[in-house]
């Protein structure tokens, strides 16, 4: 895996205090190296919710068979 700038990711496990799940869909906003990342997080209206940074570890790349989907972060808390 090589991620660039710019690049969506997917991360690969939850990250309750950051209020994130496996799943969820990042944004590589700056490159480190190889392994380290910072990635952006953002609800569906766009507004920041996480910028973590992150090793290649914790993230993965988008795939074909990929679908989006929209959670809560109201039904998160509960």
């Amino acid at each position: 895996m090589n991620l660039k700038l710019l690049d969506c990711v997917v991360l690969t496990h939850d990250l309750p205090e950051a209020k994130l799940r496996a799943g969820d869909l990042g944004t590589v906003i700056e490159v480190y190296s190889d392994d380290d990342f910072e990635v952006e997080f953002v609800t569906a209206s766009g507004s920041t919710l996480a910028v973590l940074t992150l090793s290649k570890a914790d993230l993965r790349e988008v795939a074909r068979a990929d679908i989006l989907a929209v959670r809560s972060l109201i039904d998160a808390a509960a």
